[in-house]
């Protein structure tokens, strides 16, 4: 049973002070998201806004078959992605090459702010970014991350591996020269 399962029958309802109740319990995490996909606070905003007033106008179709949290948060996906397809014409055309194994570098000892390290994700480009933060951030794995961009499996793990590699060689400078 969803642990908002009121709120959200007050939402279908079209009671306001419903949804601004469930707009206050999602709206941080929900910008935090698309903030990570879209690189851009204004733009991050702007898809807050639309994915909410498409939540609400579509709340009937919640059949809590998953968490509110879960379908919402795909709504703040896919709009995210869709901003940035519509705003950006940066593509990261990747080949297609095999697996190969993730290694992780250790930054737990340094002194990185999460600042820093949020600028560090800025500057990757857009096509890693976003396989980054849909992967690492949002939970989806290589499979649901091809469906949703329409790439190859192969490819979303290849955009993964490099992000990470570009993002450890951008902190490093930073734990190095910062």
């Amino acid at each position: 049973m969803n642990i908002h399962a009121e709120i959200i029958e007050r939402c279908k309802a079209g009671d306001a002070s419903a949804e601004y109740e469930i707009y206050r319990l999602y709206s941080k995490a929900m910008f935090n998201t698309a903030f990570r996909i879209c690189g851009s606070r204004e733009e991050a905003e702007d898809v807050l806004q639309e994915s909410f007033l498409s939540a609400f106008r579509n709340i009937n179709s919640y059949r809590a078959e998953s968490t509110f949290g879960a379908w919402l948060k795909r709504i703040v996906v896919n709009k995210s992605l869709s901003a940035l397809r519509k705003h950006s014409h940066e593509t990261v055309m990747m080949e297609e090459v095999p697996d190969v194994v993730d290694t992780i570098t250790d930054f737990s000892e340094t002194n990185l702010s999460v600042e820093k390290i949020r600028s560090a994700l800025l500057e990757l480009p857009t096509g890693f970014r976003t396989v980054l933060s849909l992967y690492l951030f949002e939970g989806y794995d290589h499979q649901e991350i091809s469906q949703i961009l329409n790439i190859s499996e192969s490819t979303s793990k290849t955009q993964y591996k490099r992000a990470k590699d570009k993002l450890r060689i951008i902190l490093e400078k930073e734990v190095n020269y910062g």
